[in-house]
């Protein structure tokens, strides 16, 4: 006989699921969280871990929706990618509406980052930093997670076609700076 909380829609699930639920993203946040601050750090998140902790919560609520537990390291790097996408549109909104009202909103540069980054790495920072959103993700999930271009493209919404082209114009893009930087 079924348990009633799972005919009802809504109810609470039974407390084996539960643990089982709260057992496996532990797991998770064991053997992902680091590189999904990376990653979000990477795509330019200047708040990598409370983009990383919400994509963790997502997974929290949806996690009965996901199609199999394997599923759920994917859902998180995507969440991670759509959250940092997200508030990199909604800080230039907000330095578009301050540069308009006349203040100069300025990027603070830690003083690690100076310390721990060569010239040429701190280069190489910079060209990435200044390629479009798409391009920057597409590269950073490609050489940084070591991605396939399927998971890429589920990763960022796109197709493996989309993948392939963002990456391409990256990498030439990448290129022609830091030739020019020689």
């Amino acid at each position: 006989m079924k348990d009633i909380r799972t005919v009802v829609r809504g109810a609470a699930p039974p407390p084996d699921v539960d643990r089982e639920r709260e057992e496996a993203i532990a797991a998770l946040f064991e053997l992902h969280h680091l590189p999904l601050v990376r990653l979000a750090v990477l795509l330019g998140a200047d708040d990598a871990e409370d983009v990383v902790a919400e994509a963790f919560y997502q997974l929290y609520r949806r996690w009965r929706r996901l199609r199999s537990p394997d599923a759920a390291a994917n859902y998180l790097r995507s969440v991670v990618v759509n959250l940092t996408r997200m508030r990199i549109r909604h800080l230039q909104v907000v330095r578009k509406h301050a540069a308009r009202d006349g203040a100069e909103p300025a990027h603070a540069v830690s003083g690690e980052e100076h310390a721990v980054l060569r010239d040429d790495q701190k280069a190489l920072v910079d060209a990435v930093r200044a390629l479009p959103a798409r391009q920057r993700e597409a590269l950073v999930l490609r050489f940084w997670l070591d991605l396939r271009e399927s998971e890429i493209a589920e990763a960022m919404g796109i197709t493996a076609g989309s993948v392939k082209v963002h990456v391409s114009r990256g990498m030439a893009a990448l290129s022609r700076v830091l030739e020019e930087r020689r």
